[in-house]
């Protein structure tokens, strides 16, 4: 599931901002980025293996940081899955824009929410088995491009019209792995935590999956390897068949490149591929929501309507809002069909970012209050975080320090606003609403007693 979401429009169409902001240097800002994250994501296991429950971070914060934490980090993850579906929706109508360009592009958008909504109303089996497939075509075709694009450098592939062989002279070709400086490695981080975005729904599985602490370990050690392949392999490929200053962000650079060599069935092909990946990623976005606003509704940190689940064991209620939230992505696309992923993708990134944030300081809170109680706090290699305390400070830091990158920009500033503002707004809705209730319930609780 986590696979689904965080290997989608993030890598196959937001990549271009980050290629077109990096250069080369991209895949040193993926490498970056990943050994970060994969730092957050041992943190979250190590916590799984401990505390398995459903909406697993959410809980965690709220155990180790306070309720206000828990809070704060269940509604801005849900925000994070809303909003990166949004921008995985828009991906969709420009994928399909390839085709049918003289289509209004949110008729698709309406046209794939309306099919994701049908898909998460069904048993939990159905949305299982429909992302198991869609995963393996994206992770097929990743591994057959990657397999294509290295034969085709290999066998020296030249572009028509043009006498400059494949191959690190045409990743190279500005002479630098820094065309834009190192203020341009700098500002593609936005767009680069995005495509890690939705990663963290492996821990929403812990308290449904059938032996968490095993699972859930195992799913998460295969990060790294993820990492490497999926993007700084599949991006490398991509940048020494085709000189990245040519990708555009028209389309998915993993179709531009092929539709530029000339080679137009790999590239009706790979945007086949793009639209696959598209729908998985919304599916697995519209799944992890609906599960953390089910979970917080049970904690009494969202509406208790949120609860309701049809016979099928599907929390419906939270389906129907994620589809209504998905329907303002139509409205957007109509309004701003060429502005709005850049806008929605770094809004996604500070979301994540957070949320990520929250992981790394509810660890640290853990391991300090193992620490005050003279508790063991060791795991089996495989489980703990590399590096202890250590490492997760360094990730926290790198976390923060990406949120401040968000000002550099004119185009990611309104995203840090965006950002301060939810932040602002939860503060506000707990305190009028949450915590009034909670001290009710509390007073009730002691009457009864």
């Amino acid at each position: 599931m986590a696979l689904g979401s965080a290997i989608g429009t993030g890598l196959f169409y937001g990549s271009s901002s980050a290629i077109q902001a990096a250069g080369p240097a991209v895949l040193l800002a993926y490498m970056i980025g990943g050994a970060a994250v994969f730092i957050v994501m041992r943190a979250m296991g190590e916590m799984a293996v401990k505390h398995p429950v459903s909406g697993s971070f959410a809980h965690y914060a709220s155990r180790y940081l306070g309720n206000f934490s828990g809070f704060v980090t269940g509604w801005t993850f849900s925000f994070e899955m809303a909003i990166v579906a949004i921008a995985d929706v828009t991906a969709f109508g420009i994928y399909m824009g390839f085709w049918f360009p003289q289509v209004p592009q949110w008729i698709w958008v309406l046209a794939v929410v309306l099919l994701i909504a049908t898909i998460n109303l069904m048993k939990v089996k159905v949305f299982g088995e429909t992302e198991f497939w869609l995963a393996i075509v994206k992770v097929t075709a990743i591994i057959a491009m990657i397999v294509g694009g290295a034969a085709l450098i290999v066998f020296g592939f030249n572009a028509p019209d043009t006498d400059t062989a494949t191959g690190v002279a045409t990743l190279m070709s500005a002479g630098t792995l820094f065309p834009n400086g190192f203020m341009g490695l700098l500002l593609s981080f936005a767009v680069v935590m995005f495509a890690f975005g939705g990663i963290e729904t492996i821990g929403i599985t812990a308290g449904e999956a059938d032996d968490p602490s095993t699972s859930v370990p195992a799913a998460i050690n295969t990060v790294p390897w993820r990492i490497l392949l999926f993007y700084v392999a599949s991006l490398a490929v991509v940048m020494m068949l085709f000189d990245w200053r040519q990708i555009d962000g028209s389309a998915s650079p993993f179709v531009q490149i092929f539709d530029g060599l000339g080679l137009p069935a790999a590239a009706h092909v790979l945007n086949a591929v793009v639209i696959t990946a598209a729908v998985s990623a919304i599916n697995a976005d519209t799944f992890g929501a609906g599960r953390m606003l089910y979970a917080m509704s049970v904690a009494g940190h969202a509406p208790k309507s949120f609860g309701r689940v049809s016979r099928n064991g599907v929390p419906w209620m939270t389906v129907v809002i994620m589809a209504i939230v998905l329907l303002v992505g139509v409205v957007l696309n109509a309004l701003l069909p060429e502005a709005l992923f850049t806008i929605i993708a770094s809004i996604a990134t500070f979301a994540t970012v957070w949320v990520w944030i929250m992981i790394l300081a509810s660890y640290l809170a853990m391991r300090r209050q193992e620490s005050k109680a003279g508790r063991d706090s060791s795991l089996p290699r495989e489980y703990a975080v590399p590096g202890g305390t250590i490492a997760a400070w360094a990730a926290l830091v790198f976390m923060a320090f990406v949120v401040v990158l968000l000002a550099l920009s004119a185009e990611t500033r309104v995203a840090l606003y965006t950002g301060i503002a939810w932040l602002l707004l939860l503060g506000v809705l707990y305190k009028v609403l949450v915590r009034p209730a909670a001290a009710i319930k509390q007073d009730s609780d002691s009457v009864q007693g």
